[in-house]
């Protein structure tokens, strides 16, 4: 048989299930090169491009870009050299077992994604040499290469990597040119611009609705234009407020569907699963902040740091698990792992869902490094452009929910940890005060949500009594 290979969903991490073809960026014929970007696939935490091992013809194309999400190992096309007939291909998709788990792209287990490739110049076009670019932006090779080819200024690129890292596709956006949408027919406004950098569904949305996608920018991963983007263009239908005096009559009202998109799928079954399988018990305090928000102000100025209430919380909650490793602790089946330092998850509400990006060993940060970390998480976390390294793991979780008014509320525990504070909103309070007279002072309302199986009422309660005690003299956070 011919020099043919399966092209299969690959895994990223040990939590990954399924994942969806986000766009193809060749096409069932075209050759490809090694390093080449061949499509993007979204996960419930990122999205990655995918790029070619080999040298290749991409022979059959068997699961197109779209909405739907495939299981691990699914055969998505199939790779062979340009030669080979139809019938072995055939004959090898009809065979094909699919392993528990596929390999992923070589680059540490996470696929990058082909891009389609530059388009070659007209015959009548002399070649033009490639103009050599020196730079000390971080840029991958192909985006380079193809920079240089098509003769792209890099410097204004704003680079959607790792660390501001320069990627092919960023490349491939710089190269497209913008152009009008033209109407077609009477009442649908087709894109002319076939180079948009939109999802599927965002192209039929703005289709139906008569958007044109080169107007738009794209807030997905990479400037990329979603369904939500869309749907934020399409002016809703309202009724004209009725005379006063007039008959009241009864208008349409019908539902706007929106079916949960691919993390809100996740989100929901993992709370779901938390909330059935773990044997929940809730502990609740408060503490008194007045010395914290004094301290923060002189604080901030005296580190030239913005660091916030829930800055100085996370800090707390860390020093407060060292002092209890017997709450600093995931539960995995029958087992009980502990650890020696303070990994804290932050509830994040991003545009793709909420998500617990890490601050890592956060025992050992001073709060300027804590609060310059969150900040960075929270960034990257709206940008769309968290990793499953900022996310993977964490020894217990933050949701703060003060600054939307939010007095008290109860969390479902973020498995495999053991537990979860809920903070509420910073509230004034009337007190008595030494003299027999009514005093106020600002308290802060938690609720600390504990896995049963791991963690005792009374370990829970130490680690809370702790923590309130590090609130409410706070310059124990400095120690």
């Amino acid at each position: 048989m011919a020099n043919i290979r399966p092209f299969c969903m690959p895994k990223w991490g040990i939590e990954m299930t399924e994942g969806t073809i986000a766009e193809w960026m060749v096409k069932e014929g075209d050759a490809f090169t090694k390093g080449q970007v061949l499509c993007l696939i979204e996960t419930a935490k990122i999205t990655n491009e995918v790029e070619a091992e080999y040298d290749a013809v991409l022979k059959r194309l068997l699961t197109p870009a779209s909405e739907d999400a495939h299981p691990v190992g699914a055969l998505l096309g199939v790779f062979a050299d340009a030669d080979t007939p139809d019938a072995e291909i055939d004959a090898f998709i009809a065979g094909f077992k699919p392993a528990e788990t596929s390999v992923a792209a070589k680059s540490g287990g996470s696929a990058p994604a082909p891009a389609p490739a530059a388009p070659a110049p007209a015959a009548a076009e002399p070649a033009r040499a490639p103009k050599k670019i020196v730079t000390n932006r971080a840029i991958s090779p192909e985006a380079l290469k193809l920079a240089e080819a098509e003769g792209v200024d890099i410097e204004p690129i704003a680079g959607s990597g790792r660390n501001g890292r320069i990627t092919y596709q960023d490349v491939v956006q710089a190269t497209r040119p913008e152009r009008a949408a033209a109407l077609k027919g009477s009442a649908i406004l087709v894109e002319d611009s076939p180079e948009a950098f939109a999802s599927p569904l965002a192209r039929r949305l703005a289709a139906h609705h008569g958007i044109a996608l080169s107007g738009i920018t794209g807030t997905g991963p990479r400037g990329r234009i979603s369904k939500a983007d869309v749907l934020a263009l399409v002016k809703p239908t309202t009724a004209a407020a009725p005379v006063f005096g007039a008959a009241f009559e009864l208008v349409a009202n019908p539902a706007t569907v929106q079916p949960f998109d691919k993390i809100r799928k996740v989100v929901a079954r993992r709370l779901t699963e938390a909330k059935q399988t773990i044997p929940h018990f809730y502990l609740r305090a408060s503490a008194r902040v007045d010395d914290l928000i004094a301290l923060r102000k002189t604080a901030n100025v005296v580190l030239g740091a913005k660091a916030s209430i829930n800055d100085y919380i996370v800090k707390a909650v860390a020093l407060a698990l060292v002092r209890h490793p017997d709450v600093n602790v995931q539960v995995h089946g029958d087992a009980v792992h502990s650890f020696a330092h303070a990994d804290v998850s932050i509830a994040v509400a991003s545009p793709k869902g909420l998500v617990t990006p890490i601050v890592r060993q956060a025992d050992r940060m001073h709060i300027a490094q804590i609060a310059a970390t969150t900040r960075a998480l929270i960034d990257k976390a709206q940008a769309g452009k968290l990793g499953y390294e900022d996310m993977d793991g964490g020894t217990f979780s933050v949701s703060n929910l003060g600054m939307f008014g939010i007095e008290n509320f109860d969390a479902i525990i973020n498995p495999p940890q053991g537990a979860i504070l809920a903070v509420g909103g910073v509230n004034r309070v009337a007190t008595e005060a030494e003299n027999g007279d009514i005093a106020f002072e600002s308290r802060i309302s938690f609720t600390l949500s504990v896995d049963h199986r791991a963690i005792d009422g009374a370990a829970g309660a130490q680690f809370l009594q702790t923590f309130k005690n590090l609130l409410e003299a706070p310059e124990g956070l400095f120690a």
